[in-house]
């Protein structure tokens, strides 16, 4: 087939390197939507990675040890839909064909399990960047956990497709300073250097000398001129390869909407179809002659499946040298297989801490930091840190026995400690990574008030049911002195309203136990626990109702049954105000006001409990409600009702110290009890 030239690469390579061309347009064509131009462009290197280089089984796509691949610039996702086609990862001709359907697995972005051999769900620019980066130093760390100088059970690369606006993004700045920090070689980036984005040429807004920018990161950097030359791209993947000291960026030099006569190197090319007559203007171009869209040459359905078989021949060594090792070494493999199953050992919740009244005061953030500890020497795929903020989130883990477990470093990939910098988007992102990956239980802490900082990270975890737990600590106005721009307001509000993120503020120590049992048991989705700086009484569960409640999201923690009808007033809280809702219990106890306080750790957990549970915790017949939080007050409405009131705090705070400002703005016990008195109609 003769067309647009290659660079005079072997004709069988030129052949699939315009199927995947044209089932892009004629997938976008028939969607009416879409991105052709990245695909038309970054076929050739796509080609180049999956047929001579990328490690995988079509026919096992968890298997442990293949390469991951990541297409950051997730609008081309045709791109990666035709070579998951081609390399029998289970999408069909059908499938390509109902590319941005209705319940169809290829969707316009991808999406991990949604679609086969999608190992994160990207779109949002910069985020896949990140995923990698968490993805190599994950498989650095368990090769460091499992491995044996005989044995390499872990040895695999990730690589990645990213694009001009991945490395405008922020994210990807603070993602790439610090893979180079952390000389993450097994991570490989192919730069689809296009110079084009949406409006226009990307001279109008990114004309920064970027390999130096990311030489001065760390990287290795390798240019290829000419994106149509397969022989100088697989030529710079090797030499990248050869490199495991730094990662690797390989520049290459593409062009958007490739072969289209009217749209190449254009913005027109990238967000919308090429119209039927370009579209077949550009395969004529290209030398296409079959008139039939989707079609696939044979040659070229056997040339990817010599790749997938040399694949699955990697696999059977693999899975070979797994057999050989149980016989030798069977506590190994057997933690090593339970680790990527994502399973826990039986005895994990052993060492969860107890806590009593005596251990108290203590803060949240502080039981969080005896669970962690406690947990972690039976828990070896645990691994975390904070974005500079360890020692005020309380999540370093300490040590192990007589050894310390350090620092996860270029010269130390067995720390269990990772020191992620000032840096809480690529926290983020590098989190839901390491998840994806596989094999190990993660964590990262900040101040609550600078979730903000990630917040694009924590969606993408929640849509992709990433397992990530979120430490936030200093969690209300409490906070104090460091003053309004450290006090989060809305933060806790703004976490609920996010789909498939459970958020959890425990009330005391006994329930951060238990919040931590939630958040590590949970495998298909991340959980935000949201907890105190200041201390908090540890409430004595011989007196109050069992923290294991926590489980539920809600639980009637006390009750004064003094009224004439039993309950008479409902005080609902979560977190530190939980303690003002027991205070008021009291002093309304007094007064002969029946009245249960019920502890609302996460409403999430909360709604999926059946209707008959959530009716016992919260009676629909007792519509006197007052809810606490020091927080805003959007929300608890659905808890209170129309006849409710809620104690919060709608606006921002003030700099003081903890308990005066509480006291200020009203958070306290004592506004509790006058709103209960006042829904009840008792003056004086």
């Amino acid at each position: 087939m003769e067309g647009v030239s290659l660079g005079g690469d072997d004709r069988l390579d030129i052949l699939a390197v315009n199927t995947i061309r044209t089932l892009a347009m004629d997938a976008v064509e028939k969607a009416g939507s879409g991105h052709p131009g990245m695909p038309l462009g970054a076929a050739p290197m796509a080609h180049v990675l999956w047929s001579r280089h990328l490690k995988f089984d079509s026919q096992d796509p968890e298997w442990a040890d293949r390469d991951r691949f990541i297409l950051s610039a997730g609008h081309g996702s045709m791109l990666l839909y035709a070579l998951l086609h081609l390399a029998g990862f289970g999408v069909s001709a059908e499938d390509i064909e109902e590319f941005r359907q209705w319940g169809s697995i290829t969707p316009g972005h991808p999406e991990t399990g949604v679609t086969p051999g999608v190992e994160v769900t990207t779109g949002p620019l910069g985020q896949g960047f990140g995923n990698g980066v968490g993805m190599a130093a994950a498989e650095e760390y368990l090769a460091a956990l499992f491995n044996t100088k005989e044995h390499k059970i872990v040895h695999h690369r990730t690589y990645g497709i990213v694009s001009d606006g991945d490395l405008m993004e922020g994210v990807s700045s603070e993602a790439a300073s610090l893979a180079g920090h952390l000389g993450l070689g097994k991570l490989i980036y192919l730069y689809d250097n296009n110079h084009i984005s949406i409006e226009g040429k990307t001279d109008i807004t990114f004309t920064e000398d970027v390999a130096s920018r990311f030489e001065a990161y760390g990287w290795q950097v390798l240019k290829v001129e000419d994106g149509n030359d397969l022989d100088a791209i697989d030529a710079a993947i090797g030499q990248a390869k050869e490199d495991e000291e730094h990662p690797s960026l390989i520049m290459v030099r593409t062009h958007i909407g490739y072969g289209s006569p009217n749209k190449q190197d254009s913005a027109d090319a990238h967000g919308a179809p090429l119209g039927e007559e370009e579209v077949e203007l550009t395969k004529k171009a290209l030398g296409w002659s079959e008139e039939e869209p989707f079609y696939v040459p044979l040659e070229v359905k056997d040339l990817y499946s010599e790749a997938t078989a040399h694949g699955a021949g990697k696999r059977r060594l693999w899975k070979s040298m797994l057999e050989g090792l149980r016989q030798t070494d069977p506590e190994r493999i057997e933690s090593f297989l339970q680790a990527m199953k994502g399973e826990l050992p039986d005895d994990w919740s052993a060492r969860l801490p107890e806590f009593v009244p005596a251990d108290g005061p203590l803060a949240t953030r502080g039981a969080s930091g005896q669970v962690l500890n406690g947990v972690a020497p039976v828990l070896p795929t645990l691994v975390g840190g904070s974005a500079d903020l360890s020692p005020s989130n309380n999540t370093m883990l300490k040590d192990c026995g007589n050894t310390q477990y350090g620092y996860f470093q270029k010269g130390s990939r067995g720390g269990r400690n990772i020191h992620f910098g000032v840096r809480e988007h690529a926290m983020g992102a590098f989190l839901t990574g390491m998840v994806k990956h596989g094999g190990l239980l993660v964590f990262g802490g900040t101040f609550l008030v600078f979730s903000d900082y990630m917040r694009g990270a924590i969606r993408v975890a929640a849509i992709s049911q990433a397992a990530v737990k979120y430490v936030f600590t200093h969690d209300s106005v409490a906070v104090g002195e460091d003053g309004p721009t450290h006090q989060p307001i809305e933060h806790i509000a703004s976490l609920r309203a996010m789909p498939g993120l459970t958020v959890i503020r425990p009330a005391d120590a006994t329930e951060t136990v238990e919040a931590w049992r939630v958040a590590l048991q949970k495998d298909d989705g991340p959980v935000a626990l949201i907890l105190t700086r200041q201390k908090l009484p540890v409430l004595d569960r011989k007196v109050y109702a069992s923290s294991a409640g926590v489980s539920r999201g809600a639980y009637i923690l006390a009750e004064s049954q003094k009224g004439a009808d039993g309950v008479d007033v409902l005080l609902l809280a979560s977190g530190s105000e939980v303690h003002l809702a027991l205070e008021a219990r009291d002093t309304l106890g007094a007064e002969g006001v029946g009245t249960r306080v019920v502890s609302i750790p996460s409403w999430e957990l909360f709604a999926q409990e059946d209707v008959s549970y959530r009716e016992e915790v919260i009676p629909p017949d007792v519509r006197v409600r007052v809810a606490v939080e020091a927080g805003v007050t959007q929300g608890w409405e659905r808890f209170t009702g129309d006849a409710g009131a809620v104690v919060g705090i709608d606006h921002f705070g003030a700099s003081a110290p903890g308990g005066i400002v509480m006291e200020r703005f009203g958070i306290t016990a004592d506004a509790v009890t006058q709103q209960a008195r006042s829904l009840l109609g008792i003056t004086g």
